[in-house]
């Protein structure tokens, strides 16, 4: 799908944070694996939270899902699983489920859209092989078979976080006792955090001995609950770049207190010298100028794209380093930031994880080809954002990736006077 951007003369509105997918993920999973009947409210039927709710349904739940709201019976057992479990585009879903396939008794075989097969499951694998389990990725797919074992883990902490939350959702399940040593660094804390926070809302616990230790009991099961899922500070993010550079904007459904890592983009746009205030309504943005700043994405990767779009519209230079992770998602975010904001007259380079953008926002412009979104929802907003506090128009191609996230995003934009055209 094609998408052409047009600014308006003037931007300015309300605008509402869509629900965390991060949280949605991790509520899904804990409800299905309870006995018993969870509401969970708040929830945007985007492609991956479908792919974990389908996930759920064929493993361990029944799913009834309303406009905006799902109930998760858990069985309380693991059913037989026929056929392929199709995790979409969704990294979360695959790397949450793989430990719990290894409950089911079952060889359970995972498939995916996209580079998600292609993405890299080696912390897994060596668990695997040092149990003597089963555990294939080839073709396409992606097999395991028999059960883990409780005990002790060692990961490096730099790895994805998506592998800690796996085997936490899974652990507790386990007759003993199992302990996570986590190599320093230990980077993307707050999602194991989030992990942690949801299992706690359905009564399993996991704690701390250290700053790289958990201790999992075993023997303990999920209770089921009604369960709200907070506002995104990853999608909001893309808002908030646009409010701080634009001005004029109030964006609500965001907690003050929350473990997303993501709400860094707050303290990161201060840094910049963004202008907002909290009020009852929500964060108001008033325009002011902006100028670059030194960024860690170590616990916030997901805001990488927006950022490099934050920094062409900044004065000086910005440096986002601890970037690399975003090269082994839906695309090489770097490289495909760096292709498109080029072809609009950007300035930026990067070596291994660290990213440099010049600002430059007089000599942004329109190319005259439609720019790729390189099949990925972060990079397609992205440059939205770019049409918007460049006020250059820009059509934007593979514009349905979106539907991996936000599948409203683009009619998020409307009350703030944004012109979208779709062609194909």
């Amino acid at each position: 799908m094609l998408v052409t951007i047009s600014p308006p003369a003037r931007i300015g509105g309300t605008v509402s944070a869509p629900p965390s997918k991060s949280m949605a993920h991790r509520a899904v999973l804990c409800s299905a694996l309870a006995k018993g009947t969870s509401h969970i409210e708040n929830l945007e039927f985007s492609k991956d939270i479908s792919a974990t709710l389908a996930a759920a349904g064929q493993l361990c739940a029944r799913v009834e899902s309303g406009p905006a709201d799902v109930l998760v019976e858990g069985l309380g057992h693991f059913r037989p699983v026929f056929g392929p479990v199709d995790c979409c585009e969704s990294g979360s879903t695959l790397r949450f489920l793989i430990p719990l396939a290894s409950l089911t008794g079952q060889s359970i075989t995972f498939v995916g859209r996209g580079r998600l097969m292609e993405r890299p499951q080696s912390v897994y694998e060596t668990l695997y092989r040092e149990q003597n389990l089963h555990f294939e990725q080839a073709n396409g797919q992606l097999t395991v078979a028999g059960s883990l074992r409780s005990g002790e883990y060692t990961l490096a902490g730099n790895v994805s976080s998506q592998f800690i939350s796996g085997l936490l959702f899974a652990l507790p399940l386990l007759a003993g006792d199992s302990t996570l040593h986590l190599i320093p660094p230990v980077e993307s804390r707050s999602y194991i955090e989030m992990t942690r926070a949801a299992q706690a809302a359905f009564g399993v616990t996991s704690h701390w001995l250290d700053d790289t230790t958990l201790c999992i009991p075993g023997g303990q099961q999920y209770h089921p609950r009604d369960y709200i899922v907070e506002g995104d500070y990853s999608q909001a993010a893309f808002l908030a770049v646009l409010g701080a550079v634009k001005g004029g904007i109030t964006l609500t459904g965001l907690a003050a207190e929350t473990l997303q890592g993501d709400a860094a983009i707050l303290d990161i746009l201060r840094r910049c010298g963004a202008k907002f205030t909290q009020t009852e309504a929500g964060l108001v943005f008033e325009q002011a100028p902006l100028h670059g700043v030194d960024i860690d994405l170590a616990d916030c990767p997901d805001l990488g794209p927006v950022l490099m779009v934050l920094g062409l519209l900044c004065e000086g230079t910005t440096v986002i380093r601890n970037a690399e992770r975003l090269r082994i998602k839906e695309s090489d975010r770097i490289a495909a930031m760096e292709a498109e904001l080029r072809a609009c007259g950007g300035v930026l380079s990067s070596e291994g994880g660290t990213i440099t953008v010049q600002g430059c926002k007089p000599q942004l412009h329109a190319p005259e080809a439609p720019l790729s979104g390189h099949n990925d929802h972060r990079v397609v907003m992205s440059l939205t954002v770019l049409a918007l506090t460049a006020d250059i128009p820009l059509a934007i191609n593979e514009a349905e990736a979106v539907q991996k996230s936000w599948p409203h995003f683009f009619d998020a934009l409307k009350p703030l006077g944004v012109e979208v055209h779709y062609a194909g």
